[in-house]
């Protein structure tokens, strides 16, 4: 469906539940987090449900979503205000300004950002005549929403503005980026009226077999400015369905003429933290938004009064025994990790049980997943290096040479597993051929099993030496999301959070 037909989604469910009870209705719809290939500790609960280095017990990302909007439903009429889960706006404004969702249309906030940034948003044309780019808050009319446009769109566009005294952006990069700078998008509010002309739309639409996306697809088409163009335009879809182009067209017919409105923040600032190197800037380095939140190196954790809390990891609900050492950068969430296990630098582990001794090399990602495929619980624990593209996929067996496993190729991990290159080794139907959807996961009937086979895998490709896998049942990650389960995977973050309270409980007594 995508994040445009599951907000579609949302909306009917709404009605069909509310009936006309829901036109009075102010919305908070935040989408979950989709298939999180670039983050995949969040793949199987969801980013919305990420754990924050704040709180005691932990914060996550819905806390803190739910912290940052508390003032707007005040100042909204009827209507959906729509968030992803892996962004973070931060914003100041003066005491007497307040931000007002209550316009006919579509009402988006926009940051100042740099133009490398811009590549990767959504970007707002403003009529210069309507803003002055000065004060924390002002209210702009938008000629048209560009997605994820190169610079040199945005320049002829006259998307970029000049700002005089623009305040340091938290992006690696931006500072020297002079004063140009573009308004780019995040959370958008869409008023009753058209909401419900897009419920119609859907429910004519019938089944949906094509991805919509909610930025791309709803926002291109607004302002007096949009043209048809876009919907041609293919470049940015993850997978592209038959019947996208037709769908994106009869949107913008549907949406042509409908305002967008925009809320300039000069004064503020977004962060996303949806990818692994991300992630880990914003939780473990000197980032802006660690300094602005008051992120904290060991959150609600056991950590070990002989270890050294270093300020550059992020250990959150988690259980370290002494003797046990995190390499500066590293964030450990949800894991219970023993005396002899040794965590390399800039590395994720996540839901995990290491009670074995353990050399975990530096820029390792391991996650572990409950699954349940026949009667009882079992365990796959997933393992790449922190910058192996998930998102990766190609077309036939004779390229998958270059796909990379931890910097070796694939097939030369193949070999050293014993498994063969085949259709067989990769999961679903189409040919995406990638980390994704390769069988090289070893199932086994123990959280801590599982992650030993894993790191094996891991050792023999890292020492070239054999690892046998063809005796072993094997899931690739789509199919581990597809076993996922998440009753068994919570109960092991409540024992972990049971064990913390009763050893604190144990100290305070």
């Amino acid at each position: 469906l995508g994040n445009g037909g599951s907000t579609l989604h949302a909306l009917r469910c709404l009605e069909e539940q509310f009936g006309d009870q829901w036109a009075s209705f102010t919305v908070l719809l935040i989408h979950s987090g989709g298939y999180s290939q670039r983050l995949p500790s969040a793949s199987a609960l969801g980013k919305i449900f990420t754990a924050l280095p704040l709180g005691d017990p932990v914060f996550q990302m819905l806390e803190l979503k739910l912290a940052m909007y508390l003032d707007f439903p005040r100042h909204m009429k009827p209507g959906v205000l729509v968030s992803c889960s892996d962004d973070i706006e931060l914003y100041s404004t003066a005491a007497a300004e307040t931000i007002a969702f209550d316009r006919p249309g579509f009402t988006a906030l926009a940051h100042p950002s740099g133009l490398a940034v811009g590549t990767t948003h959504g970007v707002f044309v403003l009529d210069p005549s309507s803003f002055s780019g000065k004060g924390g808050l002002e209210y702009a009319s938008c000629y048209r929403f560009l997605h994820k446009p190169d610079v040199e769109t945005m320049q002829q566009s006259g998307a970029v503005c000049v700002r005089g005294d623009r305040p340091q952006l938290g992006s690696a990069g931006d500072s020297g980026m002079a004063s140009e700078c573009v308004y780019t998008d995040s959370v958008f509010y869409i008023d009753h009226s058209t909401a419900k002309q897009l419920l119609v739309f859907y429910k004519q639409m019938g089944t949906l077999c094509c991805e919509i996306d909610a930025y791309g697809d709803f926002l291109q088409a607004l302002g007096p400015g949009a043209t048809p163009d876009y919907t041609k335009n293919t470049s940015n879809v993850s997978r592209e369905d038959s019947g996208l182009v037709q769908v994106r067209q009869q949107l913008y017919s549907l949406l042509q003429g409908t305002p967008l409105n925009v809320i300039v923040l000069n004064n503020s600032q977004f962060y996303h933290i949806g990818t692994t190197q991300e992630y880990l800037f914003h939780f473990t380095a000197e980032s802006q938004l660690r300094f602005e939140l008051g992120l904290q190196p060991v959150a609600f954790s056991l950590f070990p009064d002989t270890a050294k809390p270093l300020d550059q990891v992020s250990i959150m609900q988690s259980i370290l025994e002494p003797g046990c050492v995190i390499g500066p950068g590293s964030v450990i969430e949800y894991c219970r990790l023993g005396p002899q296990v040794s965590v390399g630098k800039g590395s994720i582990v996540s839901g995990s049980c290491i009670n074995f001794s353990v050399d975990m090399p530096s820029d390792c990602f391991l996650s572990s997943v409950s699954v349940r495929m026949g009667d009882g619980v079992e365990y796959v624990t997933m393992v790449f290096s922190v910058g192996d593209d998930l998102k990766r996929s190609v077309k036939s067996l004779s390229d998958i040479p270059s796909l990379q496993f931890f910097g070796a190729s694939l097939p030369d991990c193949l070999h050293l597993w014993s498994l063969e290159a085949s259709d067989q080794l990769f999961s679903g139907e189409d040919t995406h051929l990638g980390l994704w959807t390769a069988r090289i996961f070893p199932v086994c009937s123990t959280l801590t099993e599982s992650v030993r086979m894993s790191l094996n895998m891991l050792r023999s490709v890292q020492h070239m030496s054999a690892f046998k896998l063809s005796s072993f049942q094997l899931l690739s990650v789509e199919e581990m999301l597809a076993y996922k389960d998440v009753e068994d995977m919570l109960k092991f973050r409540k024992q972990i959070y049971d064990e913390i309270c009763l050893q604190r409980q144990k100290v305070k007594s």
